[in-house]
């Protein structure tokens, strides 16, 4: 089981100060956190993708980029990928390039965002989110496993025998997750494809995230990819932690009233009830995450965030030691131990290549 960080990237306010940090220190503390989750021994290092502020994520690729020439474990992944608004030439490209420079550590998250005016912004017209992301998709998949391809759909202009360079590393395109909050047929989609499914599992109760789940370990196994159980889920989470619960409490009230997401909304208490949200002791952080696999099965990447709200960087980097030092050895522990055999672990380059490798030899 891969375990990891992803951060939004909002350059928001610290309530305790009054400081707002500039945008170049904000992309440049978020390269520092990604150096420390490596230093850490965390697996995964994923970034969303925004175009308004008060994010500064707009270019993911090429802060990973970045951040892979300052790296050498951790994988890179994004929180999200505006499947619907960025052209699927470009991403297949882009990925692909940051694919050979990163040695084969990267995979991406596909989603639509939640952001509606991004759809004018580039040229599209938010009512299309959906078919957008299936047809958009569709050619992606195809651009990263046919030399030439040609196509024609409604959203974008025909391809005609083209080909997409580079090409990915190793002839493995990278794997790929479906993130969605509210839609089934996103779902269904990752189902068909065999891809992985990613719960952001962060605003909502549970039980919704449930029922998404749910339905495409059905569809997963209903395409012949597998067993229900051997689907390929990912979840998001939130944690603060300190040594102990009452100062975890007294020190992410501030930031958690004034969040630019949920501040001024639920109380602290029943946010914390209702949702993923853990601020507490790390024996709090572990028993509550362990509970997500009896909602949820068996799974392969859990992603927290630790960095928004205008968390200091150093306050987040004294997260990330708690992390490592005594959270994620003892989930990594329990996990594996709870885990039966046939279930898969989390897809990694080398995983699939053996897999590509089977696959044509038994063909």
């Amino acid at each position: 089981m891969q375990f990891g960080i992803f951060s939004v990237g909002d350059v928001t306010t610290d309530p305790t100060t009054g400081r707002t940090p500039t945008e170049a220190e904000r992309i440049k503390a978020m390269v520092a956190i990604a150096q420390k989750a490596e230093e850490v021994g965390l697996d995964v290092f994923a970034m969303g993708e925004h175009h308004n502020r008060p994010f500064v994520p707009s270019s993911p690729t090429t802060m990973l980029g970045y951040i892979a020439g300052r790296t050498d474990n951790i994988m890179l992944s994004t929180s999200t990928t505006l499947i619907t608004t960025n052209d699927p030439v470009k991403i297949a490209e882009d990925f692909a390039m940051l694919q050979h420079l990163a040695d084969g550590r990267v995979d991406l998250m596909l989603g639509r965002g939640n952001t509606g005016p991004v759809y004018p912004w580039f040229g599209k017209d938010i009512r299309d989110g959906i078919p957008l992301a299936i047809e958009n998709y569709a050619l992606l998949h195809r651009l990263w496993r046919e030399d030439v391809v040609n196509w024609e759909g409604k959203f974008r202009t025909p391809l005609q025998s083209f080909t997409s360079t580079p090409r990915p590393l190793d002839d493995v395109p990278p794997f790929v997750w479906h993130g969605s909050i509210r839609s089934p047929e996103i779902a269904e989609q990752a189902a068909y494809y065999g891809d992985g499914f990613f719960a952001n599992h962060i605003f909502w109760p549970t039980d919704h995230f449930k029922r998404l789940i749910d339905l495409y370990r059905r569809r997963y196994e209903h395409y012949g990819h597998g067993s229900a159980d051997q689907a390929i889920v990912g979840l998001g989470g939130q944690v603060f932690l300190r040594k102990n619960s009452q100062d975890a409490v007294r020190e992410f009230r501030p930031y958690f009233d004034n969040a630019p997401v949920y501040g001024h909304g639920p109380s602290l208490e029943d946010f914390t009830e209702q949702t993923p949200l853990t601020v507490g002791s790390p024996e709090q952080v572990i028993e509550k995450t362990l509970t997500f696999r009896e909602h949820f099965g068996d799974y392969q990447r859990q992603l927290f965030l630790v960095d928004h709200a205008g968390l200091p960087l150093k306050t987040v980097l004294e997260q990330l030691d708690l992390l490592g030092e005594e959270v994620i050895p003892v989930l990594r522990k329990e996990f594996a131990a709870r885990r039966p055999a046939h279930v898969p672990d989390a897809p990694t380059h080398d995983s699939l290549i053996a897999a590509k490798t089977l696959a044509e030899v038994i063909a």
